[in-house]
């Protein structure tokens, strides 16, 4: 059982950065790729990028691409979200995730399908305000 705890979220204005982090206990968080996702105000939760187990790779949602960044460190089992340029449609709840299986290609359909992910943490708000 693999607990994941995000933290970093807050209220921010348009352009402004923050830094979400997501630590994991309870598990070998090296044999899990994590993914982030968010959920907005009456909207689905949606994914917004993917990191493989080594970190070789990282994948994006085109809505994000060029303005957040993935890592991860896996000697402090911890994954972050570097996000700037923030904007108001950035607003949502941040979750991480692990998942057990490989991605090779953004094209993976699995990155996007939240069933494929085996842990959730609880979640961190992010506001950003016009």
């Amino acid at each position: 059982q693999v607990q994941l705890v995000e933290s970093g979220g807050g209220l921010v204005q348009t352009g402004d950065s923050l830094r979400l982090s997501c630590a994991a206990s309870g598990g070998t968080f090296s044999s899990y790729a994590m993914g982030w996702f968010r959920q907005a105000p009456g909207k689905e939760r949606e994914f917004v990028s993917h990191i493989p187990r080594s970190g070789s790779n990282t994948y994006y949602a085109d809505s994000v691409k060029g303005r957040f960044t993935i890592s991860r460190d896996n000697a402090k089992n911890t994954v972050h979200l570097q996000m700037n340029s923030l904007k108001p449609e950035d607003t949502a709840i941040y979750y991480c995730a692990a998942a057990l299986f490989f991605a090779t290609s953004v094209a993976d359909t699995r990155l996007r399908v939240e069933s494929e992910y085996t842990y959730w943490g609880q979640g961190t708000q992010v506001t950003v305000s016009s």
